[in-house]
């Protein structure tokens, strides 16, 4: 297959990979599919951190297959993990799930409730649904399946056998410590644990060293299924291999040739991985990146078994507004499930797609998510009319779908900030939304509120669910007599004017004119006006006003714009709030 050049209508950060995963893959495996890979830990919920290890090798494998190149997408599913603690705010875990810790994750059980048959399935299962949504193709690897029918059987025996070799290399990155009991296994990295949690990656130690010496394998009891085992003797010849179980006591001799119960340690588990699947292009999180990871290590690792490093570019940290760093085992983190809830996926897909995988960013589930619509439709306005830059256009089209066509839109796509403010007013009020909406543009009313859906579902989900009670919109239900009767002549006479102009100025466009306009007119100024032509006092002016309508509407200093609250309202109750 021939090298296509690069397109000459983007030079984004993922035309600038997919250059060089295929000469790479040119290079090592001409002709072949391109393979990128990612992998994936269900050891709880897999959160937007997470996604990151995804969306960066997705963008690249779909920007390979624009060329017309054929790649696969590998998402390996680290399902075989071991169980290593209970994540916090899952529904229906409690202590008794510490007793499946050292399990394989596909043989603890899932949370109460789900329909899964397993913890891995529970949480692959959530995900699977999401990239599905936003339009992710991949080919899943249970790592589970892979193991346990013996696919990796000839790479374990291979391990085995260069376990010196191994073992060689992971001894220029272990720090010194206090020597280890007999057959009592290497303590465990916790800084690499966070960083594999934190990758996507799964975490385990790299292998177990006692009095037998060091092996890169780690079987699963036969009694418990936990991996507290140390294994105790090995014959290269007749692969004949005794472990012991630390916290059951049991032990027993198995031929390793025929054996599935058990996986290669981490830090040679991967690298094998590489070499077996001919990965050219792998992302690997921050925390990788330091000397002595998984990745630094795998580098020279996967040479033992004939393979290369893949391209692997570092990626930073994805933040959620208000919160720290996500972990999965420490539970309580926003899914991709629960930003597609508030967000439509083009909008998801953008965020990853417009920063370089080492540039950290945040998502938004606060008040920010109505300024990054905001920022989407300008962007998605310039793309329109010609006059987006190009990496932007380039970022806009990876959102806006995939080489398999474009994702589902919203046929309207009114501003976020905007159907948010109608779902709070209206409370769940259909019939009142379409009104609203049908006010905004009177000229061309949406027949159906399904034309402004999915985007109107999801700011009335980010209501509903992330704006504090105290923050919501109720509108009074009398006037406020006692503030209407305080009113000076200057506040009496702004009220005048905006009632004398509501009948003339009901549109989004009209009362935005027409609010803006009463302090401007007051101040002896014309209603077009602009700031330019206006003294700095205009401003504080408008605020005050903007605050008295707040007041006399819903009781607060502010609320939704008031160009649609007042639209929300309708014409004849604003009026009798305002003491008309």
């Amino acid at each position: 297959m021939p090298i296509v050049a690069q397109s000459t209508e983007t030079t984004d950060w993922v035309s600038r990979f997919a250059d060089e995963v295929i000469e790479e893959s040119e290079r090592r495996a001409p002709g072949k599919p391109v393979v990128v890979a990612s992998g994936l830990s269900p050891s709880g919920p897999i959160h937007l951190g997470n996604l990151r290890e995804v969306m960066t090798p997705h963008l690249v494998a779909d920007e390979i297959r624009r060329r017309g190149h054929q790649v696969r997408h590998l998402i390996s599913w680290d399902d075989y993990d071991r169980y290593r603690k209970v994540p916090a705010g899952v529904t229906g875990v409690d202590e008794t799930w510490s007793e499946h810790i050292g399990k394989p994750l596909t043989s603890v059980p899932a949370p109460k409730g789900s329909a899964h048959p397993n913890w891995a399935e529970h949480f692959k299962a959530a995900m699977i649904t999401s990239l599905a949504e936003m339009g992710v193709e991949f080919d899943g690897i249970s790592q589970t399946e892979q193991y346990t029918s013996g696919v990796y059987r000839e790479q374990i025996l291979h391990a085995m056998r260069h376990r010196g070799d191994i073992d060689a290399i992971l001894a220029q990155y272990r720090t010194k410590k206090a020597p280890a009991k007999k057959q009592q296994q290497k303590p465990v990295d916790e800084a690499e644990l966070e960083a594999a949690e934190g990758s996507g990656a799964a975490a385990e130690d790299d292998g177990s060293a006692g009095a037998a010496g060091y092996f890169p394998y780690k079987p699963y009891c036969g009694n418990c299924e936990k991996d507290f085992t140390t294994v105790t003797s090995y014959d290269d010849d007749s692969t004949e291999l005794t472990y012991a179980c630390s916290v059951c006591g049991f032990s027993e001799t198995v031929r390793l040739n025929e054996f599935n119960r058990g996986k290669l340690v981490w830090k040679v588990d991967w690298p094998m991985r590489w070499a077996y699947e001919g990965v050219i292009f792998e992302p690997s999180g921050v925390d990788h990146s330091s000397p002595g990871s998984s990745f630094q290590v795998g580098g020279q690792i996967v040479g033992i078994f004939g393979g290369k490093q893949p391209i692997g570019p570092m990626y930073a940290f994805v933040g959620i507004s208000g919160m720290a760093k996500m972990s999965s085992s420490r539970g309580g983190v926003p899914t991709p499930a629960d930003a597609l809830k508030i967000m439509e996926p083009q909008l998801l897909r953008w965020l990853y797609a417009r920063r370089r995988p080492n540039q950290s960013f945040k998502i938004a589930f606060d008040q920010e998510i109505q300024r990054l619509y905001d920022e989407w439709d300008r962007l998605d306005a310039k793309v329109a009319d010609g006059s987006a830059l190009p990496a932007d256009a380039a970022a806009h089209s990876r959102a806006v779908g995939t080489a398999g066509g474009e994702l589902p839109r919203t046929p309207r796509p009114l501003p976020y900030r905007t159907l948010a403010s109608v779902a709070d007013i209206t409370a769940g009020h259909e019939d009142q939304a379409l009104r609203i909406l049908s006010d905004l543009d009177p000229a061309n009313p949406p027949a159906t509120l399904d034309e402004a859906r999915p985007r109107y579902d999801k700011a009335e989900a980010w209501i509903n669910t992330h704006v504090p009670a105290d923050q919501r919109t109720i509108v009074r239900a009398e006037p406020d007599a006692e503030l209407l009767k305080s009113l000076d002549e200057q506040a009496r006479q702004s009220l005048r004017l905006l009632l004398d102009g509501l009948a003339d100025n009901w549109s989004l466009d009209g009362l935005t004119h027409l609010v803006y306009g009463v302090p401007k007119v007051q101040a002896g100024f014309s209603a077009d006006a602009t700031p330019k032509e206006l003294p700095p006092e205009i401003k504080t002016a408008q605020r005050s006003f903007f605050a008295l309508l707040y007041h006399l509407l819903v009781g607060r200093d502010t609320g939704p714009r008031l160009p649609t609250l007042l639209l929300a309202v309708g014409q004849e109750r604003v009026r009798a709030l305002l003491g008309e």
